[in-house]
């Protein structure tokens, strides 16, 4: 199993080059960002810094949407970066959440989904594309035949298939191994069912971490379930709590939810977490001493997952990097 990090936004551009080049000396081989233009800072200018002042660590938006950028726009961002940082950027790609919902509209429908990866990755190739009706067909004259690796963040049963279907791995943001699970095969047997070879398929786990007192690590990371409960509620909305299609085990801490501040998404101290219960915080992200986090991440890796992501977003950032990189990632090489 391989470790990432993921940034918010909100830290001074200077302090995330200096713990992205941190984290790839301890072994971390991902750097993932938010991509939420108006809540946080453009994502891309920052993660361009940080390729400059790494080696082999790749980058990429965790995730990024159809619907905020021409895609065009988005194609020729990407493949810049590619071409930039000597193929190191990977898509990381949802439907579109909080940069979505912060300008007022819904996220796009798991189709457009799957229609702008396939045209991004085919102009990134260097392929001709027309990708709307109101545009002229599009060819990078530039680009150097990259094949963009594309991960999608799911939760439901039809963004489960998709990326199955279509993704070369799946983002989870969970590190609940019974959820993960369920999740994750979703996406194998849809894979699977559409005659893919899924031998390589790759499965991200993503939550935050602390390593130390619970009581502290409670207090940090409480935050990370409201958001994850904010998805579960669409898919109660969409599916219903009964049929199998959103396990009980996430529809009952859902239950005393009384809306969500997009303005505070992904805040430790919004005021929307009042509904989270010790449990659930302990089951969607790893906290403890080093032993508690090694048996979860164990359980992970031994249930498909290949790459665990910290939500690097809690405090305490540089420690929790120095952490890892001493006692948790040196268990996981060779």
């Amino acid at each position: 199993m391989e470790f990432g990090i993921t940034f918010k936004g909100d830290i001074d551009p200077k302090r995330t080059v200096s713990l992205a080049r941190l984290a790839e000396q301890a072994g971390f081989t991902y750097a993932w960002f938010f991509d939420s233009h108006v809540l946080w800072r453009e994502c891309y200018v920052t993660m361009a810094m940080c390729m400059e002042h790494t080696t082999n660590m790749r980058f990429g938006p965790c995730v990024t949407n159809p619907g905020v950028r021409d895609w065009s726009v988005a194609a020729s961002l990407f493949g810049t970066l590619a071409l930039q940082s000597g193929g190191r950027f990977d898509m990381g790609l949802g439907r579109g959440d909080s940069s979505r919902r912060v300008l007022g509209r819904k996220p796009e429908t798991v189709e457009t989904m799957v229609a702008f990866a396939d045209s991004v990755k085919r102009m990134i190739r260097g392929e001709s594309v027309k990708y709307s009706e109101d545009y002229a067909e599009v060819q990078f004259p530039w680009t150097n035949g990259y094949e963009l690796p594309v991960w999608i963040a799911a939760y439901g049963p039809k963004a489960l298939a998709a990326a199955g279907e279509h993704a070369d791995g799946l983002i989870i943001q969970l590190a609940d191994p019974w959820l993960v699970k369920w999740f994750a095969d979703q996406a194998v047997d849809a894979g699977k069912a559409a005659g893919r070879d899924m031998s390589g398929y790759r499965v991200l786990s993503a939550a935050p971490v602390w390593v130390g007192d619970m009581k502290k690590a409670r207090e940090q990371t409480r935050w990370f379930p409201a958001m994850v409960g904010n998805h579960v509620a669409d898919l109660v909305e969409r599916y219903g709590r009964e049929g199998g299609s959103v396990p009980r085990r996430l529809t009952e801490y859902i239950e005393g939810r009384k809306g969500y501040d997009y303005r505070h998404h992904a805040d430790k101290d919004a005021d929307h977490l009042g509904f989270i219960k010790e449990d659930i915080i302990d089951s969607f992200g790893i906290l403890g001493e080093v032993d508690q986090h090694l048996e979860k991440l164990k359980e992970l890796e031994s249930l498909g997952v290949t790459q665990f992501n910290i939500y690097l977003m809690c405090g305490d950032e540089e420690r929790m990097v120095e952490e890892y990189g001493k006692h948790i990632l040196p268990r996981f090489k060779g």
